[in-house]
């Protein structure tokens, strides 16, 4: 007999249980016929490409059926006058194709899909959490090894402490040696100013009789204008006379 590939779209608001109940009824008005139907397989609800009879989704179900038209005529007949169902399709093929339908393929693939990355998330994060304690016990070993180096660290410290305060002595030897040679010199200025004012006084008594000379000489001219050693007179007596 003939072999026969149907699929029917089953409006999206009824139940799968009663999608279920149409493929039953359609696989005995089959039987009724003399066919049979050797597989069928329940799509699910999948989107359309455009509306049927304000129907966005629909429930996909595929027949394999092996019998004669007359059968399959017969099944077109009941799904045309069923207001369950929107679309369908018969189909002549020359062999069934062993294993599922790349429908039901493509779906095993999905969940196989689904499956793979749940298992490949899972690595991830044992990953992660491998890298995430690898990193904490390198900023462990860090963490200790930098108190090792704050350690060695240490005594360099303590040396540079120990020679900074060897060169404040130098400079204070500096100083000590530049203030003894500094005090001789204002020493000898001290010294040098009492002989200066020595000079000074010394000066002044050799003026007073140097005055004193200078006074004599008036007192002698005065009695060279006197003839015979009498004193001369005054302007006075001389205007009275």
């Amino acid at each position: 007999m003939p072999l026969y590939e149907s699929v029917f779209i089953a409006r999206q608001d009824i139940p799968a249980p009663e999608v279920e109940a149409l493929t039953q009824r359609f696989t005995e008005v089959v039987a009724e016929q003399g066919g049979e139907v050797a597989r069928r397989e329940y799509w699910g609800l999948k989107n359309m490409a455009y509306r049927i009879k304000k129907n966005r989704k629909g429930h996909y179900t595929m027949l394999h059926i092996d019998g004669p038209a007359e059968a399959v005529r017969e099944m077109e007949r009941n799904m045309r006058i069923s207001e369950d169902v929107l679309r369908y399709l018969s189909i002549r093929v020359d062999a069934f194709p062993e294993g599922p339908t790349i429908m039901m393929q493509t779906r095993a693939a999905r969940e196989d899909r689904r499956r793979d990355e749940r298992r490949a998330r899972a690595a991830a994060r044992r990953r992660e959490e491998e890298r995430a304690a690898e990193a904490a016990r390198a900023a462990g070993k860090e963490a200790g090894s930098g108190e090792e180096n704050a350690e060695a660290a240490k005594p360099a410290a303590e040396k540079a402490e120990a020679a900074k305060p060897e060169a404040p002595p130098a400079d204070a030897e500096k100083a000590e040696a530049a203030k003894p040679e500094a005090a001789p010199a204002a020493a000898e200025k001290a010294e040098a100013a009492p002989a200066d004012e020595e000079k000074t006084e010394a000066a002044k008594p050799e003026a007073a009789p140097a005055g004193e000379k200078a006074a004599a000489p008036d007192d002698a001219a005065a009695p060279a204008d006197e003839p015979d050693g009498k004193p001369a007179a005054s302007e006075q007596d001389t205007a009275g006379t």
